[in-house]
């Protein structure tokens, strides 16, 4: 019995560092910063495809709208930034949880290497925003 009741210790000490661990990543990765300063907040995930005919770069940018975001190639690599920021008629609501990022955002997204026509066009799918870049030539 008492070998039983170690395993069960041990494990319930393993599930706990695991989630530790799980809470020091999304802490990693959503460092929160002074947002009044022009650095970053955040950084969205993001997706590359590539097709015969263009790439295409899905960043996960829930409650953004398209026109609210900035973006442009830069050094072989398309920069997307931005801010989120709650809804006017949410400000004053009691937070009970927030996990969706606030603030600034900026995301360097490297490309695979050619030219690319412009203008960027870009749209909003499912929450992501999707950026469509042609291949020139």
């Amino acid at each position: 019995m008492a070998a039983r009741n170690d395993n069960q210790a041990s494990m319930w000490a393993e599930a706990c560092e695991l989630l530790s661990r799980a809470e020091r990543l999304h802490r990693h990765f959503f460092v929160p910063r002074h947002a009044a300063s022009s650095l970053p907040v955040w950084h969205p995930p993001a997706d590359v495809l590539e097709t015969e005919r263009e790439v295409l770069i899905l960043v996960a940018l829930p409650g953004v709208s398209p026109e609210a975001v900035e973006a442009v190639i830069e050094d072989g690599a398309l920069r997307v930034a931005g801010l989120r920021l709650l809804p006017p008629e949410l400000r004053l609501a009691a937070i009970h949880r927030l996990e969706l990022p606030q603030g600034r955002f900026e995301r360097r997204v490297p490309l695979p290497p050619g030219r690319y026509a412009t203008p960027i066009r870009h749209s909003l799918v499912n929450g992501c925003l999707l950026v469509r870049l042609e291949k020139a030539g």
